[in-house]
C-alpha cells in the first residue's frame, strides 16, 4: 500500500518540477498541482484504507479496558450484588 502511495507521489512531484520549470507555469501553479493532484487525494485515499487497521486498535483498545468480572460480581454485571446467601423459606 505505501509502495504504490510512494509511487504516486514521485509522480506528482515531478509533475510540480515541470510546472514551475516551464515557460508558461508557475510556482503557484505547481504548488496547487502537487496539493490537488497529490497530498489531498492521497490522504484521503491512505485514510479510507486504514479504516479497518482503525477500527481492530479501538475494539483491542475497548477489550484491554474493559475490566474482568471478579469474586463480587459473579454474573459480571455492573449493579450491585444481591445477597449470597439464599432465603430460608419456612414451611407452614
Amino acid at each position: 500500500m505505501y509502495l504504490v502511495a510512494i509511487a504516486w507521489m514521485y509522480v506528482v512531484v515531478m509533475m510540480a518540477i515541470v510546472e514551475a520549470g516551464s515557460p508558461n507555469g508557475t510556482v503557484i501553479g505547481a504548488v496547487f498541482t502537487f496539493l490537488l493532484y497529490g497530498a489531498l487525494p492521497l490522504s484521503i485515499v491512505l485514510y479510507l484504507l486504514r479504516s479497518p487497521a482503525r477500527k481492530r486498535a479501538r475494539l483491542n483498545a475497548e477489550a484491554l479496558a474493559t475490566p474482568a468480572p471478579s469474586a463480587s460480581q459473579p454474573d459480571g454485571g455492573d449493579h450491585a450484588p444481591g445477597d449470597a446467601i439464599a432465603a430460608e423459606r419456612k414451611e407452614a
